[in-house]
């Protein structure tokens, strides 16, 4: 499944000539396992639910790393229009083979991007650590799910979201 909504990004202050490779991780936000508690109907509204620490968290899936299939590109390129992400695929699925992201269900998560220097020099493993900025953004913390207990939730996501069309209600004809 791709993420909703997409990771964009605009960059600037880039070298335009220089190679840049971007790539996405996600990392736990804590150790801990949430579930959702909604009031009950009929006096639902999503905004009065909550998330409720439900355990100690799963163990850790394989740490991956998203790289932007347009890495490396020139400074220039990156810098010219917004980034998106919008390939990056999510899973809970711990036997993937196919190089998403494997998250725990019902666990917060942190996107983390990164922006990595392509070093022409011959030795530049010497000057790693300085070729590559980490940027967290707050804002994009999230808690991974794989299934809503609210049918009225399911609803919103099939609306809201481009990736979701297989599963809206509408005339044959218009597939």
């Amino acid at each position: 499944r791709r993420m909703f909504p997409t990771f964009q990004v605009k960059i600037f202050g880039m070298d335009p000539m220089a190679d840049y490779m971007l790539l996405m991780d996600f990392v736990p936000v804590d150790d801990k396992r949430y579930r959702q508690v909604t009031p009950c109907p009929p006096g639902y509204a999503f905004h009065s639910s909550s998330w409720l620490v439900a355990g100690k968290a799963d163990p850790a899936t394989p740490g991956r790393v998203h790289y932007h299939p347009d890495s490396p590109a020139k400074g220039a390129q990156w810098m010219k229009q917004i980034v998106s992400f919008d390939k990056l695929k999510l899973t809970n699925n711990l036997l993937d083979d196919n190089g998403h992201i494997i998250l725990n269900s019902m666990h917060r998560y942190q996107p983390r991007f990164h922006v990595v220097y392509v070093d022409p020099r011959k030795d530049s493993e010497k000057y790693a650590e300085e070729n590559f900025k980490t940027f967290v953004f707050e804002e994009t913390r999230f808690t991974a799910v794989t299934a809503y207990q609210n049918h009225r939730i399911t609803q919103l996501k099939i609306a809201s979201n481009p990736f979701a069309k297989g599963f809206r209600d509408c005339d044959p004809e218009d597939w």
